[in-house]
């Protein structure tokens, strides 16, 4: 633990230092456009061998850019790519972001996840790391790092907070038969929704909730009995499954 403590205040001690930077260096760039970050993350993942990646809490990418982004982890993973992830466990409480968790993971991305936060960050071929300037995801400019001395930290922090992460298996199993969109229900039902609030929140009918809703507690297995609320205990299954 002592270890521990030392890497994290020598990493963020060197994060404030880079912070400052306004130039452009040759081993540590600071690129402030995020159009550009993500091209460049893109195109070192078109040839990288291995991936180490951190993922913080942020806003969720939604429509063609989640899909296109998606897409282009699946194709390095079945072009052979190893990839690492590790992404706090606010992540699995949003339905998108869950089911990009379990889609890529089921692909061969090994996912752990952490209670503490982290620092939003890439890592491609122990060569070159992609390091946002606050640590939450979507945050305005990165860095990009070449210079093998700050590599060399970055990735022993990411060795240290792998080693302490949990399973993401083990903290998916109770839902991880659900589609995408009964996650969404499920997480409504678990905020107290009915099932009108819950139809007008998605933009679905309340038929289709109804549906969705018996179609939670057959995956679930939850069985209609006298003595027990199934909406509760399915609020209980889901919140089991996103924090443990």
């Amino acid at each position: 633990m002592e270890y521990e403590d030392d890497l994290a205040r020598r990493l963020e001690e060197m994060l404030e230092e880079l912070r400052g930077i306004t130039t452009i260096h040759r081993e540590v760039q600071l690129v402030s456009d995020n159009l550009a970050v993500g091209k460049l993350a893109v195109d070192l993942a078109q040839t990288a061998q291995e991936l180490r990646a951190m993922h913080a809490g942020g806003p969720t990418h939604q429509g063609r850019v989640e899909r296109a982004n998606r897409g282009q982890v699946l194709d390095a993973l079945r072009r052979g790519m190893k990839m690492r992830t590790i992404v706090h466990e606010s992540l699995l409480r949003d339905p998108v972001r869950l089911d990009r968790v379990r889609t890529l993971h089921a692909a061969g991305d090994e996912h752990r996840v952490i209670a503490e936060q982290v620092q939003q960050m890439l890592i491609f071929d122990c060569a070159v790391a992609i390091l946002r300037l606050a640590p939450v995801a979507g945050s305005p400019g990165a860095l990009v790092i070449r210079q093998q001395g700050i590599l060399a930290a970055l990735i022993d922090l990411f060795e240290q907070t792998w080693a302490r992460s949990t399973e993401v298996t083990e903290m998916l199993k109770p839902v991880q038969r659900l589609s995408a969109r009964e996650l969404e229900v499920l997480a409504l039902i678990a905020e107290g929704r009915s099932n009108g609030a819950i139809g007008r929140a998605l933009s679905i009918s309340e038929a289709a909730v109804g549906k969705h809703v018996a179609s939670i507690f057959t995956k679930l297995e939850i069985p209609a009995t006298p003595d027990d609320n199934r909406r509760v205990l399915a609020a209980a299954a889901f919140l089991k499954g996103v924090a443990g």
